[in-house]
């Protein structure tokens, strides 16, 4: 997939919001795809140092986490370190940590904060489009 770029939009926060994120971002990366995730509203949580140790399951879907750990599915934490060591581009939309009154320090190192028009900079010319 040399030459694929991959622009994703995460703006959700559950804990099955961040396993579609994060290992579609990795696959594609792993496939040599260029990858950059733009977290918005409560996607921001898959990126904040302590949120995205505690990512809410669906209601009803609390049974899911006996399975991620019988299966050693990775943490969050540990998807977000592959990502990020993959040269996945993360970045936080700025607007949204104004309202939410959030700092770059309240995120994991090695983000970017941008605005819409700086993802869409970076989407225009993406191969694969996705939101989650």
């Amino acid at each position: 997939m040399a030459n694929t770029k991959v622009a994703i939009i995460a703006a959700n926060g559950s804990l099955f919001d961040a396993y579609k994120v994060f290992n579609v971002a990795s696959a594609a990366a792993a496939s040599d795809a260029e990858v950059g995730i733009f977290f918005t509203f409560e996607g921001l949580n898959l990126i904040h140092k302590e949120g995205h140790k505690n990512l809410p399951l669906p209601e009803g879907k609390e049974h899911f986490q006996e399975g991620f750990q019988k299966a050693n599915v990775p943490s969050i934490e540990e998807l977000v370190g592959i990502a990020q060591e993959m040269d996945v581009k993360l970045i936080a939309c700025q607007m949204t940590m104004d309202v939410m009154s959030l700092e770059k320090e309240d995120f994991v190192e090695g983000i970017e904060v941008g605005g819409a028009a700086s993802f869409i900079e970076y989407a225009k010319d993406a191969n694969i489009s996705l939101t989650f």
